[in-house]
């Protein structure tokens, strides 16, 4: 369980990546655990779209926004720094219209099969959904849930205890590094009765 428990510690969020190609046998194995991941009774309302071209990345990373809680110049990766695939989680309305729960736990299961293999992720709700959305060609019964960017990491990320409610904001280190605080154990959890 320790090492289950550093494995998930050390699962964060990355934004800067080398430059290397992710194999084929990798990228399958990520939407794999997409695939075995739980659905709201069993319904499977998710589809995905790789995106691995440099082209196609190139297109789609234009259409995305990073690291909110940075300057533009510290938190968007730069041109050798850029994710080498997307995955985009389509939710399928005509199974479920609400499905949110579900893409949760695939993207989750995404994001810890690639970081099994040394890939990093980044989960990006902020991105132009209805230009992406018309790049891939969905319906009206289709709605873009998130993109997920992967590649190998150039930097670390770090967890720190959250000493103060006002101090959420992830940052960079001297080295470049994230520094990530969490909310302590003590002040997320209540035991009843």
């Amino acid at each position: 369980m320790e090492n289950l428990m550093e494995f998930l510690k050390t699962r964060r969020t990355y934004r800067r990546f080398e430059q290397k190609e992710i194999p084929g046998e990798v990228v399958e194995e990520i939407l794999t655990a997409a695939r075995f991941a739980s659905s709201a009774a069993n319904r499977q309302p998710l589809s995905y779209i790789v995106i691995r071209e440099p082209k196609a990345v190139s297109d789609v990373f234009a259409h995305t926004k990073w690291a909110g809680a940075l300057p533009p110049e510290l938190g968007q990766p730069k041109e050798n720094e850029r994710p080498v695939l997307f995955i985009a989680v389509i939710e399928n309305l005509d199974i479920n219209k609400e499905c949110d729960t579900d893409a949760g736990l695939a993207i989750s299961n995404m994001t810890l099969a690639a970081w099994n293999r040394g890939v990093g992720s980044c989960m990006i709700g902020a991105c132009n959904k209805p230009a992406l959305s018309e790049m891939f060609g969905l319906t009206e019964h289709q709605k873009l849930h998130t993109v997920v960017a992967f590649g190998y990491p150039s930097h670390e990320s770090h967890i720190v205890d959250m000493e103060s409610s006002e101090q959420f904001k992830y940052y960079l280190d001297e080295k470049k590094d994230y520094v990530v605080p969490k909310r302590k154990l003590e002040d997320v959890v209540r035991y009843y009765p």
